[in-house]
C-alpha cells in the first residue's frame, strides 16, 4: 500500500512539474525556457572518456546557427576547430535503451528523451557543435522565438 501511494505521489509531482514547465515555455520568455531546459537536463551527464554535466546554454540574438556564431558567442578562440553534428544522431546514442541496461540506465535514457523533446519543441535550427580537439566543448543549440541562441552545453574528451 505504501509503495502505491509513493508511486502516485511521484506521478502527481511529475505531472505538476510538467504543467508548470509547459506554462513557462508558453509564456515565451527566454529565461523561462532556459529554466525549463535546466530542469530537463538536471542530473544528466555526457559520458565520454570523462563524464561532464549537461548545463543550459544561453546566448545572444543571432541571425543563424553557424560555427562562426557559436565561436563568437562562447569563450572559445575564434580559430578553434569546429565540427558540426546532426542533432538526431547526437541524441540517438543517449536515448537508445540497450538490453543490458538496469533501471538507472533506463531512467537516464528516458531523461535524455525528455531533454531532446524539450529542445525540439521549443527551438528551431537545432545543431550540435563540437569545438576543439581532444578536450571538446559541445553545444547543442537552436534559436528560440526571440532569435536567441539557446540550448545545452557539456564537455567531452575524445582521443
Amino acid at each position: 500500500m505504501r509503495k502505491k501511494k509513493t508511486k502516485e505521489l511521484k506521478e502527481k509531482t511529475l505531472e505538476e512539474s510538467d504543467d508548470k514547465a509547459s506554462d513557462a515555455v508558453n509564456s515565451g520568455s527566454t529565461n523561462k525556457l532556459a529554466e525549463y531546459i535546466e530542469n530537463a537536463a538536471e542530473g544528466l551527464y555526457y559520458v565520454s572518456e570523462t563524464d561532464a554535466e549537461i548545463k543550459p546554454f544561453i546566448g545572444r540574438t543571432s541571425q543563424a546557427v553557424t560555427p562562426e556564431e557559436i565561436l563568437k558567442q562562447t569563450d572559445n578562440a575564434a580559430n578553434s576547430a569546429v565540427e558540426q553534428r546532426d542533432f538526431a544522431d547526437f541524441f540517438s546514442r543517449l536515448t537508445k535503451i540497450q538490453d543490458w541496461f538496469g533501471d538507472e540506465e533506463k531512467a537516464n535514457a528516458q531523461k535524455f528523451v525528455r531533454l531532446k523533446e524539450v529542445l525540439e519543441n521549443n527551438l528551431r535550427e537545432l545543431r550540435v557543435f563540437k569545438v576543439g580537439k581532444i578536450q571538446l566543448n559541445i553545444y547543442v543549440v537552436g534559436l528560440d522565438e526571440n532569435d536567441k541562441l539557446l540550448g545545452i552545453k557539456t564537455k567531452a574528451v575524445e582521443t
